[in-house]
């Protein structure tokens, strides 16, 4: 433990007291064996040896010192890291609903496993996050400002439905303006709460057709980091997923790297999902992220409770030892 893990650690300067009492202590038990070895008699000294080997009426004077040291601590103020919730930040959720989504190779469907994972998702996120929703498919749509009310994201999230192409881009570029100006109502990036993008998809983009244009998804990520709002990408499906096209299996794979290259650029988290389970993993991993902070909280309270029982024994053990409290 070092200085710096203390709130006010000039008080640690007290500790030469109970440290100057326990060399004290000593020297006055070898002071008062020599003045007794020098002037008793023979049967005194029997009884000083035998008192000698009475080592437990010792302890009392050792917890006292112990005591002393652990309220001298917790005057200093330990701190340690804790985890606590966030009470301020901003979550957009962003869900593709294009017609990949409609595949089977996740059960019931890649869409309504997406749906009972966010609906968890945001119950189960911290009070004080802001969430909010986009869906996208060929074009963006912001459903829900980001609020700490739970309700409308749920409600939006169990009506979304499937449509064709997919945006991705447009849908980054929506949820960071959503957040962008959620934040400007707080005061200003002065006071910007932490935020954050969790983009689920399982395809391509398709509109553009390069990710790279002004549009597409990768440069729509760099604004986002340029904004410092990182993008976690979950990307939701399997390899073998197809969707049916006028009676015809249409392959609908899931593309990793698309996905995995948005989070690099955005300085975000990449995750992959290919069940129901799956996704709810990688939600708990992002609500723990999201959701809680570590910060250097007061740890003073077990020294002084250790320090308050040694005492308490301490005066306890001199009573029983030498009828009196040290």
């Amino acid at each position: 433990m070092s200085l710096s893990e203390f709130q006010h650690p000039l008080w640690l300067i007290l500790l030469i007291v109970p440290v100057a009492l326990a060399i004290g202590y000593v020297i006055a038990l070898r002071s008062k064996k020599r003045r007794t070895v020098r002037f008793g008699n023979f049967g005194t000294l029997r009884t000083v040896d035998r008192r000698g080997r009475r080592w437990f009426t010792h302890v009392p004077a050792v917890l006292l010192v112990l005591s002393l040291l652990a309220l001298v601590v917790a005057l200093a103020g330990p701190q340690r890291e804790q985890k606590v919730p966030r009470n301020r930040a901003t979550v957009m959720l962003v869900v593709d609903v294009s017609l990949s989504m409609e595949s089977t190779d996740v059960s019931p469907s890649r869409l309504e496993a997406a749906q009972q994972a966010a609906t968890t998702f945001a119950n189960n996120l911290t009070p004080g996050v802001n969430l909010g929703l986009v869906s996208y498919a060929g074009t963006a749509s912001m459903l829900v400002a980001p609020t700490t009310d739970r309700g409308p994201v749920v409600r939006a999230v169990d009506r979304l439905s499937l449509d064709e192409r997919t945006a991705t881009g447009e849908a980054i570029y929506t949820a960071t303006q959503a957040i962008t100006t959620f934040t400007e109502s707080l005061g200003g990036p002065d006071q910007a709460p932490p935020a954050r993008i969790v983009l689920l998809s399982d395809g391509k983009e398709t509109v553009p057709a390069d990710p790279t244009e002004e549009r597409g998804a990768f440069t729509a990520a760099e604004r986002a980091a340029e904004a410092g709002i990182p993008v976690s990408t979950i990307s939701f499906g399997t390899l073998y997923g197809t969707v049916d096209i006028q009676g015809r299996p249409q392959p609908v794979p899931v593309d990793d790297a698309s996905l995995r290259n948005i989070a690099d650029l955005s300085g975000g988290d990449f995750f992959t999902a290919s069940t129901l389970e799956e996704l709810d993993s990688v939600y708990r991993t992002l609500e723990e992220q999201i959701g809680y902070e570590w910060k250097k909280a007061d740890a003073s309270r077990p020294w002084l409770i250790i320090g308050s029982l040694l005492a308490m024994t301490a005066a306890a053990g001199s009573l029983t030892a030498h009828r009196r409290i040290p």
